[in-house]
């Protein structure tokens, strides 16, 4: 509280006696300094991850993180809890979220932060992550959370997945054509998101690596539930442009929304001058908000 008297006090000092332009001019200056201070402190947690292996636990603010990969981490880390991809303005104190796309929980540890009495639902594929999925929500008491084994798609049944182990994963039919290496692949479960929007739903997030648009397609007359979400959209080599569909979709269903691409360091091809061949990559935040 003396804090922000003071602070309040050197501002209104300021408004009276420096010109607009030198007011400017400080602010200006502490912006930069505060981006470098970001941007060196962004650099050597990236260096330092990069040398940590798998199974390696690591300390997220009040957090305990087991990580499956060290790169992996960092760009969660800096995406969710620095950068806040996800952060939603919820209008009750337990808010229902759907995660669809968990990898190993970082997304449902920042969501119960800020919501500590959010009720949220989690579903990740992958055999070989959500082993650390449940770890990291075991391990951290986090109640209120049900995690389901299962990909979300626009069908009910079970299909071959394929999958890094660490970040990359895919659906048969959504295998981008440029991955040359050896991943591993199994036959999973997958559900329609149809199902979990019966209720009001708060918040969806959704990272399901190309299979948005079916799930979405399939969910369209029940979308209405949402009151907000965020959307990845992949566009891979090789597979299909949805992303002219997914917007349709949702102006249809009364949404507004906006997209964002990450940063360059997260998406590195939407630097400029811009490109756009048969082999580029990229992927778009949608966020979107009932009206």
């Amino acid at each position: 509280m003396i804090k922000d008297d003071f602070n309040a006090l050197l501002k209104s000092i300021a408004r009276r006696f420096l010109p607009a332009g030198i007011r400017q001019a400080i602010r200006l200056f502490i912006n930069i300094i505060g981006d470098w201070k970001n941007i060196l402190y962004l650099a050597r947690l990236r260096m330092r991850m990069e040398s940590k292996k798998s199974g390696t636990i690591m300390h997220c603010l009040d957090y305990k993180v087991r990580i499956n990969d060290g790169p992996n981490y960092y760009i969660l880390y800096k995406d969710i809890f620095l950068k806040h991809i996800y952060h939603f303005e919820a209008q009750r104190r337990d808010p229902l979220i759907l995660d669809c796309g968990s990898n190993i929980g970082m997304s449902i540890l920042y969501f119960k932060r800020i919501y500590p009495q959010s009720r949220i639902i989690g579903f990740e594929p992958d055999p070989a992550i959500f082993p650390y999925l449940q770890e990291n929500i075991s391990i951290n008491n986090l109640n209120k959370v049900e995690l389901i084994r299962a990909a979300i798609c626009g069908q009910k049944g079970v299909l071959t997945f394929s999958s890094d182990s660490k970040y990359g994963s895919c659906l048969t039919g959504s295998k981008p054509s440029d991955i040359q290496e050896v991943w591993m692949e199994y036959n999973v479960p997958c559900v329609r998101l149809r199902e979990y929007l019966a209720e009001p739903v708060d918040f969806l997030k959704m990272n399901i690596e190309g299979a948005e648009w079916e799930a979405l397609a399939d969910a369209k007359e029940r979308l209405s539930q949402v009151r907000e979400m965020v959307i990845e959209y992949h566009h891979l080599p090789g597979l299909q442009r949805t992303l002219h569909n997914i917007l349709g979709l949702l102006h249809e269903m009364g949404f507004e929304y906006l997209i964002n691409d990450f940063d360059s360091e997260t998406n590195s091809e939407v630097k400029s001058p811009f490109y756009l061949g048969r082999d580029s990559r990229y992927y778009l935040l949608i966020y979107a908000k009932h009206r």
